[in-house]
């Protein structure tokens, strides 16, 4: 825990609990690098609760194109909001779909980042078998 708590201390809930078990078998070299791709794609709730608002003031779907959902964004927009009633679920559960979508992100993150220490290593080994 002590890992998320000094690269990313801005997480808070379910999100620092994921991100903390994708930390716990890093490298501090591989977690600080975690830590500055995943900061830098990770999305903030507030932003999407504000752009779910602004779904009532005629931009239906903002918030579901900012969560990189292109085709319920696009749906949203032709649709009204589903006629405001998506909207209006989406202004509830805005949380959740911020956490779904960081979760994924932290998971690829984490995969990519564990995947390019272990080409180095491997790199490594080879350069220093011949």
């Amino acid at each position: 825990m002590s890992k998320i708590l000094h690269y990313l201390p801005e997480l808070d809930g379910d999100e620092q609990v994921h991100v903390a078990m994708l930390m716990k078998s890093m490298t501090e070299e591989q977690a600080d690098q975690f830590a500055r791709i995943y900061r830098a794609q990770r999305k903030d709730a507030t932003t999407v609760l504000l752009l779910a608002v602004a779904g009532f003031l005629g931009a239906a779907g903002l918030h579901r194109f900012y969560l990189e959902e292109i085709g319920m964004g696009l749906l949203y927009l032709f649709t009204g909001g589903l006629c405001v009633v998506g909207t209006l679920f989406d202004l509830f559960r805005y949380q959740q779909l911020t956490f779904e979508y960081n979760r994924h992100r932290a998971d690829d993150v984490a995969t990519m980042v564990q995947g390019v220490y272990t080409e180095e290593e491997e790199t490594d080994d080879g350069a220093d078998a011949a």
